[in-house]
C-alpha cells in the first residue's frame, strides 16, 4: 500500500510538471494524447475512490496479480470508452482545468488508499479483492501510465525504480513468463505490452516469449 501511495503521488507530480503545450502532443498509450491520458487518470481516481466505498462481505476471488485481464490485442483508442475519454479530455480546453480536476480527486484518492484498512475486501469488476491487494494491484496501471506520460517528454521525470520493479513483477508473475534479465524493468514493460517495438536483438534475446507479445494488461 505505501508504494501504492508513493507511485501515485509520483503520477501526480509528473502530470503537475508537464508543461501545458504538451498536453496536445502524443502519449505513450495508443490513440491517446497526454490530455486523454490525464483525463483517464481522472476516471482512474474515480475508480479507486468508488472501489475503497464498496465494501464487500463475501471470499476474494482474486489478489494483486490475478486482479488484471491480459489479452494480445494492443488498443487504438477507437473503443467505446477510450473515444469517451477523448471526448471528455477535449471538452476541458485548457490543461490547467484537467490538471487541477485531476490534482483535486487524485489527492481524495490518495487519502483514501492511505485510511483504508488493507485486509478489508471491496468489490469491483465484479470481483472482490481486500483493500490492499487491490492497492498493490494498481501499481502497476499508475506506472505504466507514468511511462505513457513521459514517453515523448525527457524533461518530466519518470517512475521510480521500485514502481518499475513491483510493476514487471507483477507482469511475468500474470502472465507466467521471465524476461531475459539483460532487459531493464523499463525495456522489459514498455516491449512486455507492445507499447514499444523489439529491436531485432531484443527478439534474439527474447526467444520463443518474442512471438506471445504483447501482453495487453488491463
Amino acid at each position: 500500500m505505501d508504494l501504492f501511495s508513493r507511485s501515485w503521488a509520483a503520477l501526480l507530480a509528473a502530470v503537475a510538471e508537464t508543461p501545458d503545450e504538451d498536453f496536445a502532443k502524443p502519449s505513450g498509450c495508443a490513440g491517446w494524447l497526454v490530455q486523454d491520458l490525464v483525463c483517464h487518470l481522472v476516471i482512474d481516481a474515480q475508480d479507486v475512490l468508488i472501489t475503497l466505498a464498496t465494501p464487500a462481505e463475501t471470499e476474494p476471488t482474486r489478489n494483486a496479480v490475478t486482479y488484471w485481464e491480459v489479452g494480445s490485442t494492443p488498443p487504438t483508442g477507437e473503443d467505446p470508452l477510450d473515444a469517451l475519454i477523448v471526448r471528455l479530455a477535449a471538452a476541458y480546453q485548457d490543461p490547467k482545468l484537467l490538471k487541477f480536476h485531476l490534482d483535486d480527486v487524485g489527492s481524495a484518492a490518495g487519502r483514501a488508499a492511505e485510511l483504508a484498512d488493507p485486509g478489508m475486501r471491496v468489490g469491483t469488476r465484479d470481483v472482490v479483492l481486500s483493500a490492499g491487494d487491490y492497492l498493490s494491484a494498481y501499481v502497476l496501471e499508475w506506472t505504466l501510465h507514468h511511462l505513457d506520460l513521459v514517453a515523448h517528454r525527457s524533461q518530466v521525470a519518470g517512475p521510480s525504480d521500485a514502481s518499475l520493479a513491483k510493476t514487471r513483477q507483477i507482469l511475468e508473475q500474470r502472465t507466467g513468463e521471465k524476461f531475459p534479465g539483460s532487459f531493464s524493468d523499463t525495456d522489459a514493460l514498455l516491449v512486455g505490452t507492445g507499447r514499444r517495438e523489439a529491436t531485432d536483438a531484443e527478439k534474439t534475446e527474447l526467444g520463443e516469449l518474442a512471438a506471445k507479445l504483447p501482453f495487453v494488461v488491463g
